[in-house]
């Protein structure tokens, strides 16, 4: 298996990726992309499955371009993933290394997720087999998932496994009331349509987030869409909080709009350990909520709290891991870019009546600066939970400036963490390593690092 969930191939010298294919499997392969060291092809016939193989529980699977892992059994991805941050800290971090800790894999398989995402679109996408087979659709209307690498198709999803059942069922109601009533979706290229998008949010708490967005340039079509709207509050009455949002702009992105409540409260909780947050339309939450709290355990015993600490929690996003640490130190601050997301990091404060936590919005490496550093104290820890592209090169300067006695990295992209962990080498040696799993059935891997001042 190699990275991105793909597995490999080698023909005489070139090495070839494969999507949807493991290891042992004997197969004729079509190139689809030809560069001087590599291609990247699929599989076309298969004349012998591999022992090491799962049978795919997704009617979707292998088109919607999520779960591509569901062909192996469970056990198998958390062996490819240990493997991979392995490879990824002893290859690019080039640094000592302790043991590395045994995966912590996910209790739930299915089911796992408390957000996801789908669209609509005028455009069905027609899988290779329904057009061999020159399947006709009354129906060309669709919500599902964007196929990947056709921005305006979409595939019909009947069944989704990453979220609570709930999800499909409201999803499918919504579609099937607007074919009945002749609701018009959105054609992602000419941007006419009414039907965009839609948000599902379910929580620990067993409160339910829905957030329908949709496009209106007339006065009638506000009419239709209250009148969807109150289908579905009288048809689902366990959704707590029942949101949309109009968006006449040309991209689906939401954080420069208005949400209005039509049904409900503005937001839901997430519950840790007795703490709660509260999660609005726009926040930003672990997709996989039981996951996230093994997670911020790992992170809290990494930082070795006493009680005495300033702690410092680089993106800090909506505070999470910050309220979460706070009772055992003596004050925490935290920093992120994202202005509406510390907002929600402060009343999460507030609400759990935290009075050590602090946070301030503004881009890390402008923020984090040693005059910042020099007017609120020199951390004792800091925990920094970085994008994928990991940190920048002047926030790396500032914590080697700082030079705190632990530092707690918690990524999502050990490639991106094992460069940021070469750079700290000078002064930092790493102590513990724990990668634990959020996402099933996909090659996404957490890790967590403690590193101690040598």
């Amino acid at each position: 298996m190699a990275a991105e969930g793909k597995a490999i191939a080698k023909v005489n010298d070139l090495v070839i990726f494969v999507p949807y294919v493991v290891p042992g499997d004997v197969v004729d392969l079509q190139i689809k992309r030809k560069k001087n060291k590599y291609a990247e092809a699929e599989a076309v016939k298969f004349h012998e499955l591999s022992p090491n193989r799962a049978v795919p529980f997704c009617q979707h699977y292998g088109v919607c371009g999520g779960c591509k892992w569901q062909v192996l059994p469970y056990s198998e991805q958390i062996r490819y993933k240990q493997k991979q941050v392995e490879d990824n800290l002893k290859r690019i971090g080039k640094i000592e290394l302790p043991e590395i800790s045994p995966i912590l894999g996910s209790a739930k398989t299915e089911f796992y997720r408390n957000k996801l995402e789908f669209t609509f679109s005028n455009k069905r996408w027609l899988t290779s087999e329904e057009v061999r087979q020159d399947v006709k659709y009354d129906q060309m209307n669709a919500v599902g998932f964007h196929i990947p690498g056709a921005f305006d198709k979409v595939l019909a999803i009947e069944k989704c496994w990453l979220q609570d059942d709930i999800s499909n069922r409201i999803r499918n109601a919504i579609r099937d009331y607007a074919y009945e009533h002749d609701y018009s979706f959105i054609n992602l290229r000419t941007q006419e349509g009414m039907l965009r998008n839609m948000i599902v949010r379910t929580s620990s708490t067993g409160e339910l987030m829905v957030i329908v967005i949709c496009k209106i340039t007339e006065e009638h079509e506000m009419e239709l869409f209250k009148q969807l709207l109150q289908f579905v509050a009288d048809s689902f009455p366990e959704i707590t909080s029942l949101l949309y949002i109009i968006n006449n702009k040309c991209n689906d992105t939401i954080n420069d709009l208005d949400v209005h409540v039509f049904k409900g409260k503005d937001h839901i909780f997430e519950e840790m350990e007795g703490l709660r947050f509260k999660v609005g339309p726009k926040s930003f939450y672990q997709t996989n909520s039981e996951q996230a709290y093994n997670l911020y355990k790992v992170a809290r015993e990494f930082a070795g709290l006493t009680g005495n600490e300033l702690v410092y929690d680089l993106y800090t996003g909506t505070g999470t891991i910050a309220n979460f640490v706070s009772r055992q130190a003596r004050q925490v601050i935290g920093i992120e870019y994202v202005p509406e997301a510390i907002e929600d990091a402060k009343v999460n404060a507030e609400i759990n009546d935290i009075k050590n936590a602090l946070f301030y919005a503004g881009d890390m490496k402008d923020m984090l600066t040693q005059d910042f550093i020099n007017q609120h104290g020199r951390p004792d820890v800091i925990i920094t939970d970085p994008p994928r592209a990991g940190m920048h090169q002047d926030v790396i300067d500032v914590i080697l400036f700082a030079e705190p006695k632990r530092i707690v990295y918690v990524s999502c992209n050990p490639a991106t963490q094992a460069r940021d962990l070469q750079l700290l080498d000078k002064k930092y040696k790493v102590k513990a390593v724990q990668p634990v799993d959020m996402f099933p059935h996909t090659h996404h891997v957490e890790n967590v690092v403690l590193l101690e001042l040598r």
